[in-house]
């Protein structure tokens, strides 16, 4: 059995009035002013669940901001959130992530300008499409599993490339909005947006290889047959 809140995310059911990004407006505005933590940030959300904290936590990665520490604890608490879908559990947050303090000014205002995208990816979002991506059982579990796979795409060690923080910030964006809206075609573009992470992942680490024998092989010529 799915923890109760849980079951309250999943249940097929139509959108609020209030709009997602609006929900995530109003807790932005109640955070502290002096540091903020994942913990008071999971508080605030209350019973909304892992979706929309997922959310939150993602929506910071949508814009150019460094903000030290961050990638790491908001990429584990995303982890950790789609691991507890993944294997029909409540959240758990150790405390090294749930009580790590991070500057409120800046991450304020970097949530603050994540969430005017977030409005936008919100608007491609329409209930009820594709719904056998949403169906329960093995399109739970590679959906559950696609929000964890987006988490470690985002902690991977690339935050000084561009877009490294980015798109995968999209892949959980899209499917946990598909997921509280019911979209499944909102779903499936965050399965493919994971995709092109990874693609673009392998590009780099490829690059990298061949750069580094294109020095060692011109590193050698010199010493065979100009030394």
């Amino acid at each position: 059995m799915y923890p109760k809140n849980l079951e309250r995310e999943d249940a097929s059911i139509a959108p609020s009035d209030e709009s997602i990004a609006g929900k995530l407006d109003a807790v932005i505005a109640e955070l502290p002013s002096d540091h903020v933590t994942v913990a008071e940030i999971r508080d605030r959300i209350g019973d909304e669940g892992v979706l929309m904290l997922s959310l939150l936590l993602c929506v910071i990665f949508l814009v150019p901001v460094s903000i030290p520490g961050v990638s790491t604890v908001f990429g584990a608490a995303i982890l950790l959130g789609g691991t507890s879908r993944l294997f029909r559990r409540k959240l758990w947050l150790p405390g090294f992530v749930a009580r790590r303090q991070l500057a409120a000014d800046k991450v304020k205002a970097g949530l603050t300008r994540g969430s005017a995208w977030l409005h936008r990816l919100e608007k491609i979002s329409k209930p009820r499409r594709l719904q056998r991506y949403l169906a329960a059982g093995a399109a739970e579990t590679v959906n559950s599993f696609g929000i964890v796979l987006g988490a470690v795409l985002l902690m991977a060690p690339f935050g000084f490339v561009p877009f490294s923080n980015t798109l995968p910030a999209i892949a959980v964006l899209l499917l946990c909005i598909g997921l509280l809206q019911r979209d499944g075609l909102c779903v499936l573009l965050g399965h493919v947006m994971n995709l092109l992470t990874m693609v673009y992942f392998a590009a780099l680490v490829i690059l990298a290889f061949l750069l580094v024998g294109s020095l060692n092989f011109k590193a050698l010529w010199e010493k065979l047959f100009e030394g």
